[in-house]
């Protein structure tokens, strides 16, 4: 198998795995806490946690490209003070994808925390648990399907991802040449064979995890009644 595929097939891996991994420590606190709260913020906060839902990629990676440039201030201050260059860089990639991948994972998670009884929680309290106990070790075992669907669905959308990741990481092989990239290079470059196999990859990647997850929920699902 050619070199460069498994480079590119590797890279495109390790960044979804990578960024499925960070956004459960970022997406469970915050779905949980937009399940919990009343505050007059929350609309705003959902409003935001879902623009990449309805905002056109290009837009966001555009935004992104011109914040971590080291033309402008901030993209500056990074590079002076930590070395630190998120345009054209791996690092670049897996920022921009948590961002664009977001709500992928929050939603699933926040409605997992709202279909829980109240119940659930009040009887955990009156155990002795304290709020990161009864979070940790009474409310997210009782989630785990929604946990599921959050992380394959996240990890598959950050496979999948094109604009975002063509205007913060262009297309450097193996620094940020992505499968959804190279796809695009070889039709370009009308090689329809090799577009064709990364093309084959992912698509039975995606089909075996997507099996996967509503095997695994319906398995789960059984298991509760």
């Amino acid at each position: 198998m050619d070199t460069e595929f498994l480079q590119t097939m590797t890279l495109t891996f390790k960044l979804a795995f990578i960024t499925t991994t960070l956004l459960l420590f970022i997406g469970i606190p915050l779905g949980y806490f937009l399940s919990q709260t009343s505050s007059r913020f929350k609309p705003a906060i959902e409003a935001i946690v879902s623009m990449p839902l309805v905002l056109p990629p290009s837009v966001l990676g555009f935004y992104l490209l011109l914040a971590f440039s080291p033309n402008n201030s901030f993209g500056a201050w990074l590079d002076a003070n930590f070395e630190l260059r998120l345009v054209f860089s791996f690092e670049g990639l897996v920022l921009a994808s948590i961002l664009f991948s977001l709500p992928f994972m929050v939603h699933p998670i926040q409605s997992g925390f709202t279909a829980l009884s109240k119940s659930l929680k009040e009887a955990s309290y009156i155990l002795g648990k304290s709020k990161w106990q009864t979070l940790w070790f009474v409310l997210l075992p009782n989630i785990r399907p929604s946990l599921l669907t959050a992380s394959v669905i996240t990890f598959a959308h950050t496979v999948g991802e094109f604009g975002v990741v063509l205007m913060i990481g262009g297309n450097i092989a193996g620094e940020t040449k992505v499968a959804s990239i190279a796809i695009y290079d070889e039709v370009e470059s009308l090689n329809y064979s090799l577009a064709n196999q990364y093309a084959l990859t992912l698509f039975i990647i995606s089909f075996a995890i997507l099996l996967f997850v509503y095997a695994v929920n319906k398995s789960m699902m059984k298991s509760d009644f």
